[in-house]
């Protein structure tokens, strides 16, 4: 009997959200979740915890893998697998930390502690958060707010927040839900969050420990059901935006790139109380000389500043916004083509360059106001490399290059992320540049992102790819070139220490397989 709560989905195909794949699920092995009522918050929560255990039993029982479902954001079947998926979108209550649930050995306060429910949705956060007094703020966000705090922390979705970091690398402590009749709290032991007061409110395990804690954070749902999660805010603070064209690609940008030195840059709008929170450089491929400001980059940048009324907010018109653009760019290019030949890609991207990245006036607003809308029309491609920013200038150079063999549908941006202490985030290196190629989903995009992938290992080249976004020459060997046998190592026997053998196989899947993550090489002692 299936438990209150819990609903069969009558689905055998699944496709994500920017329609890159439709996966193939085995009939009645699919469900949503709901909060079952409850005579308050803490009983409804806990009956979810059960069913969740349910669902796991269920799965051992007939031999069945599953999943948990966020919002269908990555491009890659890194979130999928080959039995059901769970639907958790309603799994979506939040609340502050009372001083009772805080340790004291925390070192900030109950009022930069939001434990947030697994379903919640990015825009539901900030909403929630802006409408308290004071407001308040996550720290960083991804370019979008569509996703499950869940999906986005477990793939790595980043921002460029280059003095923040990742999604991942503002939570402090997991539940997770890890067989029939387990689950956990997990935290740092180098960094105390929760009393035992809460582990017990959430009639869970205490667990204190870096090393899984940090191999939890980015582990894409292979770990078990992630049903709660503990997030650091901070006070409301408002971003200025400024969008400039015509920077020529000269030694002062590739001081910029390669060492956040901004000197020779001279950014307009800096001052008194403001700090560069996020910098994107933008690049058409299509239209890049050296010292030619005509061929040159267009930036894009953010300064952090206190929140203050009144203020004007960021107006969108969303024609090409797309949070930091260039999917969207690509989405509305599908409405009027099909498909694209070699000889047209340069003019397309030419003339979408000229309509969307075009200066502006500054803008204003927060993280809510300026991450705030999404889009999807067909089919559009996105792959994200993370590098050394040191290594930033000689990257671009050399995927010019390698876009004057095969023409890429879309452009070029990078972002820069401080780096992730979480085991497998691919934003690892201490000051990480992404380079972002999103494009028109195409035989030519891909050919293209596979040139660049094998560039980058011929000049040996350190580099890892985004989890969540396109990424089909991972396998094994690749893992551990980009990570480290030692990492992955380490990934793996958190993933054992807490998965018992019987249950990790359910929580497993062809893509972490391929990847050589379903090892069983011991727990950690």
């Amino acid at each position: 009997m299936i438990p209150e709560g819990l609903q069969k989905l009558p689905i055998e195909q699944w496709t994500n959200k920017h329609e890159n794949f439709t996966h193939d699920l085995v009939k009645d092995t699919s469900f949503k979740l709901r909060n079952p009522p409850a005579v308050n918050r803490r009983e409804r929560y806990l009956k979810t915890t059960k069913n969740f255990q349910w669902l796991i039993q269920n799965a051992l029982d007939t031999n069945t893998k599953i999943r948990a479902m966020g919002s269908g954001w990555s491009f890659t079947k890194v979130s999928v697998t080959e039995g059901g998926l769970i639907d958790t979108a309603a799994l979506n209550f939040s609340f502050p930390l009372t001083q009772k649930y805080v340790s004291p050995q925390y070192p900030k306060t109950p009022q930069d502690l939001y434990f947030v429910q697994c379903g919640t949705i990015i825009y539901e956060l900030n909403n929630r958060l802006a409408a308290k007094n004071p407001p308040r703020s996550i720290k960083a966000s991804g370019a979008s707010n569509g996703q499950t705090i869940a999906g986005a922390l477990s793939t790595g979705t980043h921002g460029a927040a280059f003095q923040v970091g990742a999604i991942q690398d503002f939570v402090v402590g997991l539940h997770i839900i890890t067989g029939p009749n387990e689950h956990i709290w997990i935290e740092r032991a180098s960094y105390p969050v929760a009393t035992p007061d809460f582990v017990t409110w959430l009639d869970a395990k205490m667990i204190k420990d870096d090393a899984i804690f940090e191999a939890a954070l980015v582990s894409f749902g292979s770990f078990g059901f992630i049903h709660g999660v503990m997030i650091e805010t901070e006070p409301a603070f408002l971003l200025e935006e400024h969008r400039i064209g015509d920077v020529a690609y000269n030694d002062a940008l590739k001081k910029a790139m390669t060492a956040l030195d901004f000197t020779d840059l001279q950014l307009p709008g800096g001052g008194l109380g403001k700090e560069l929170y996020h910098f994107e450089v933008l690049f058409n491929l299509h239209k890049f000389e050296e010292n030619n400001s005509q061929k040159g980059a267009f930036l894009k940048y953010m300064y952090k500043k206190p929140y203050q009324l009144p203020y004007t907010p960021v107006q969108r018109d969303n024609t090409f916004t797309y949070g930091d653009d260039l999917l969207g760019i690509m989405s509305t290019v599908l409405d009027t083509i099909g498909s694209i030949s070699q000889l047209l890609i340069p003019p397309m991207v030419n003339t979408m360059f000229g309509l969307a990245f075009a200066p502006q006036p500054p803008q204003t607003g927060t993280i809510k106001e300026l991450f705030n809308y999404t889009k999807f029309r067909g089919k559009v491609a996105s792959a994200a490399i993370g590098i050394d920013i040191k290594d930033a200038a000689r990257v671009v150079e050399e995927i010019m290059k390698v876009n004057q063999q095969i023409a890429f549908p879309g452009g070029l941006s990078l972002r820069y992320v401080k780096g992730t202490k979480a085991t497998l985030g691919f934003t690892k290196f201490t000051h990480t540049c992404v380079l972002e190629m999103d494009g028109v989903d195409s035989n030519a995009a891909r050919d293209f992102y596979e040139a660049v992938w094998n560039k980058l290992e011929a000049l040996q080249i350190p580099y890892t790819l985004h989890w969540g976004k396109i990424n089909f020459n991972l396998n094994k060997t690749r893992i551990k070139n980009m990570y480290g046998t030692s990492k992955v190592n380490a990934w793996i026997d958190a993933r054992n220490t807490l998965l018992s053998n019987n249950v990790a196989p359910i929580f497993s899947s062809k893509f972490i397989e391929r990847c050589g993550l379903d090892t069983i090489l011991g727990p950690i002692v």
